[in-house]
């Protein structure tokens, strides 16, 4: 192999594992789906996680309700038991999933919770999730300030943004007193959710330019020769 070709298979390699890993290591936070959810409305928000507290399995994961949140329902899920805190006045302030199993680092971890806002909620939701550990926690609080991109901290907290109410929406099932007495049913499991479709995708584009390039490579040696 001449000189040229070597150097233009290394260069696709390198690029090659890049792009793949670049997704991952992208995705290493707590992220939550939708990140953005209509007013007054019944939305379940999926709370995702794919890695522990360094190489310790996850045990639990506390999602504290930001203020303007008007109730909120845990998604029955046979791998995770939930605890829900309310405060004196009977406001939801923080629910705890539990694993039914500590969830191994290399494996794709979700909860879900379905929310409702009220009048005093915000333009935007910030979720601070506790996720605890068989060895230690990781604490995912930070919020970007102005200017600042969410990307660039260390550990974002899950921010979900508020539009207008869709007129054509659920609002879910009211009492005769306007409270709501049933949440749509929702389910995940951490052992059914698939990987994130973008780094497949990212990863999968990251061989074919990788590829590209080589043959580039190849055929401008062939050129010179």
């Amino acid at each position: 192999m001449s000189h040229t070709l070597r150097r233009g298979a290394i260069a696709a390699a390198t690029l090659a594992v890049f792009l793949i890993a670049a997704p991952t290591a992208a995705s290493a936070h707590v992220g939550v789906s939708p990140d953005r959810i209509p007013a007054g409305q019944v939305t379940p928000l999926t709370f995702s996680f794919s890695h522990g507290c360094g190489e310790s399995p996850t045990t639990s994961l506390r999602v504290t309700m930001p203020k303007g949140i008007g109730s909120a329902w845990p998604a029955f899920d046979g791998d995770w038991a939930a605890d829900v805190e309310k405060d004196a006045g009977g406001a939801i302030t923080a629910v705890t999933f539990t694993a039914a199993q500590p969830v191994p680092v290399d494996l794709r971890g979700s909860v879900e919770l379905a929310v409702i806002t009220d009048k005093n909620a915000a333009d935007e939701l910030v979720f601070p999730v506790e996720q605890r550990c068989v060895s230690g926690t990781n604490e995912w609080t930070q919020v970007a300030k102005d200017g600042e991109n969410a990307h660039d901290l260390d550990s974002p907290a899950p921010v979900v943004a508020l539009t207008a109410a869709d007129a054509s929406g659920d609002h879910g099932e009211e009492s005769a007193n306007g409270q709501h007495t049933a949440a749509p049913e929702a389910s995940s499991s951490s052992s059914e959710q698939p990987a994130g479709i973008l780094p497949m995708l990212l990863g999968g584009g990251g061989l074919v330019i990788a590829l590209v390039a080589l043959v580039v490579s190849i055929r401008a040696s062939r050129r010179r020769a």
